[in-house]
């Protein structure tokens, strides 16, 4: 949920009504997922969408890499700005869940680009030798420190990272924070301001998005 979809609607919704449409599948995705999961506020928002879209179109990188896959509204959002040889690794390991994304990645025109991986994040990047123009974190909060480590050595000069939730409904302002979550988050957003192979800013849209970008 966005601030301002908690604290001031009218304004989300003019947010969301100043901004560019969704595709057909797009919109059939986020129903569908408001419909069949127990958790629908962990979709991309559509705001956030149109974020992941416009970066990745104008990127057009070759290798995307997903952390944390849900649905897979962030996934399409991704995969539009492919350049055309190129792929996204998407990776998540709700096993149960897994059939929805795969209906939307395989009804998408981008089917042969996305590789669905059932993995947990850390094995992967340990073991992967890949790297990766463009990165998106949207998944277990504890491991946001550590995920920012694996990560740094599979990205190069104008590698991209998005980490989405690192404003936390605004628990990262807790000076001793009791939960994991908050505390991995509040650490992330400590590395990347003070890490000086990139340069980053957190965006205030939704829960928070920290961009950065490799120099």
């Amino acid at each position: 949920m966005s601030f301002f979809e908690e604290k001031n609607p009218e304004m989300d919704r003019y947010l969301e009504a100043h901004a560019s449409s969704e595709s057909e599948i797009l919109k059939k995705l986020r129903r569908e997922t408001y419909q069949k999961t127990t958790q629908p506020h962990m979709i991309s928002g559509y705001q956030q969408g149109r974020l992941l879209t416009i970066i990745s179109q104008m990127l057009q990188p070759k290798s995307i890499l997903e952390i944390g896959t849900f649905t897979g509204y962030a996934t399409l959002c991704l995969a539009s700005g492919l350049a055309r040889d190129g792929k996204i690794t998407t990776l998540d390991v709700n096993e149960d869940l897994a059939y929805l994304p795969k209906k939307y990645f395989e009804a998408s025109e981008y089917a042969s680009q996305i590789d669905f991986k059932l993995q947990d994040a850390k094995e992967y990047l340990k073991e992967t030798d890949e790297f990766f123009d463009l990165i998106f974190v949207d998944a277990d909060k504890e491991n946001y420190a550590e995920y920012f480590r694996l990560i740094k050595p599979h990205t190069k000069s104008g590698t991209v990272i998005l980490f989405d939730n690192v404003l936390w409904y605004g628990k990262v302002l807790e000076e001793n924070p009791k939960l994991k979550s908050t505390q991995s988050i509040q650490e992330l957003n400590d590395l990347a301001a003070k890490d000086e192979d990139f340069e980053n800013l957190i965006l205030p849209l939704r829960d928070g998005v920290n961009f950065l970008r490799r120099k």
